[in-house]
């Protein structure tokens, strides 16, 4: 349990408040969090998926983590909120600018095939409203497999009693099915004084009914696991990583014309 993580932190346009939240984050001892971009596709219109701002133009500089000589490290992370099959497409391009992939399924069918078949990261679990389906076994199961993680969010629990009632009742529905593995805890703050410390979210995971190790994996190596799932998406197996090679230079293939031997000197 030596890096706490916290994967989803809401992104937000305005730089001061990104910057006050990145800091509190690395004061309250997270050495990595997930900036998160939403994606709410519409069925009948075409939309352009967000691009990330780089992290030297939204947050400069890095603040050093709480107890460490090193900065915080900031990544991006695109959310697609699934409310139709269509809406998943693994082959766009925009996807692979993000490190994190993460779904949030609207429908018991479309959380079934997020779990056995779409190349993803994470799953999200509604937080702010009753679930509209029950969680089975197998496809938990399934997911926990191929090394997809399930999410669970804070932040609105501290905005609103009645979405306190729904987070806790969802988290525990879910424990029941997955025993508490595959499971990360993280934030979804959209402001500074939403965050609270990783030894807090792990007392939270308490009471939505994991276990003591569980509830300390689910800030730090559980988290550790998505990131590295997230690496392995853009290669073969984790062990070959595809790039564009660069053109030959011009001056290469002037060299390659040029006459191997010199001319004779006259006599």
């Amino acid at each position: 349990m030596s890096a706490f993580m916290d994967l989803n932190v809401m992104f937000s346009a305005d730089r001061s408040r990104m910057q006050r939240v990145v800091e509190t984050a690395a004061h309250l001892g997270f050495s990595t969090i997930a900036i998160n971009y939403v994606f709410t596709p519409l069925t009948k219109k075409k939309q352009e998926v967000p691009t990330p701002t780089p992290i030297n133009e939204l947050i400069d500089p890095l603040p050093v983590v709480q107890g460490r000589s090193r900065p915080i490290r900031v990544l991006n992370r695109l959310t697609v909120v699934m409310s139709d099959s269509s809406h998943y497409r693994p082959n766009t391009p925009e996807y692979r600018r993000f490190d994190l992939l993460a779904v949030q399924p609207t429908t018991e069918k479309l959380f079934h095939a997020c779990c056995m078949l779409y190349d993803i990261d994470i799953i999200c679990i509604f937080v702010t409203e009753k679930l509209p389906f029950f969680f089975k076994r197998a496809p938990v199961n399934g997911a926990v497999e191929r090394g997809v993680v399930f999410e669970v969010s804070y932040s609105a629990a501290i905005r609103d009693s009645t979405m306190r009632r729904y987070t806790i009742a969802n988290a525990v529905s879910l424990m029941e099915t997955c025993k508490g593995k595959n499971v990360i805890l993280s934030s979804a703050a959209e402001k500074a004084l939403e965050l609270r410390g990783p030894y807090d979210v792990a007392n939270l995971g308490l009471l939505f009914g994991m276990s003591d190790g569980d509830a300390k994996e689910a800030v730090s190596c559980t988290c550790r696991a998505a990131l590295l799932h997230g690496e392995t998406r853009k290669t073969a197996s984790g062990i070959v990583y595809t790039m564009k090679s660069q053109q030959e230079a011009p001056q290469d293939s002037e060299r390659c014309d040029a006459p191997a031997a010199k001319k004779a000197k006259p006599t």
